[in-house]
Formats: C-alpha cells, sequence, structure tokens
C-alpha cells in the first residue's frame, strides 16, 4: 500500500505539477496545529490551502516585478525544505540515526 500511494501521489504531482503537493503539505502542517479531529482539521486544512496558495500567488507575482515567476516555484520553495524537515522529525521520532 505504502509504494502505490507514493508512485500515485508522484504521478498527480508529475501531472499538477509542484502546486499539487500542498494537499500535502498543508494537512500535516494543520494537524500539528489543531490535532487529529476532523471536525476542526478539514475546514481548517481547506482555509490553510487557500491562504497558503494566494500568499504563494501574491509572492511569485511581486517578487520580480513587473516579470512573474510560477507560482509553483514558490510553493516549491516552501514545500522541500518543509518535507526534509518532516522526513528529519520522524526519523528522529523512531530513533534512527543516520
Amino acid at each position: 500500500m505504502f509504494v502505490l500511494a507514493s508512485l500515485v501521489i508522484g504521478v498527480l504531482v508529475a501531472c499538477s505539477g509542484a502546486i499539487g503537493f500542498v494537499g500535502l503539505m498543508v494537512p500535516h502542517a494543520a494537524r500539528m496545529v489543531a490535532g487529529a479531529g476532523h471536525r476542526a482539521l478539514l475546514p481548517l486544512c481547506a482555509l490553510a490551502g487557500a491562504v497558503f496558495l494566494s500568499l504563494a500567488d501574491l509572492v511569485a507575482r511581486t517578487a520580480a516585478a513587473p516579470e512573474e515567476i510560477p507560482v509553483g516555484v514558490v510553493t516549491a520553495l516552501v514545500g522541500g525544505p518543509f518535507f526534509l524537515w518532516m522526513l528529519r522529525r520522524s526519523t528522529r521520532s523512531e530513533g534512527v540515526t543516520g
């Protein structure tokens, strides 16, 4: 299941671009804030995803004005370090050294 889920996620990100993994990153961040209760988590994820993409679009449009940076570049600059941090955090909590 883990391998299948990883492959499906990889294909979806490849098709939708770097914006697609926002749907993976935002719920992890929201769960850290609101806990695992779905009653609060679901609306928080929707709101946080919308706010994150709005801010990413704002940065993409204004950072190199009058040119625009693709919004996927901005989300990748945030998402890459976020997932590395999550990976490092999970390996520390499991007691794995590396």
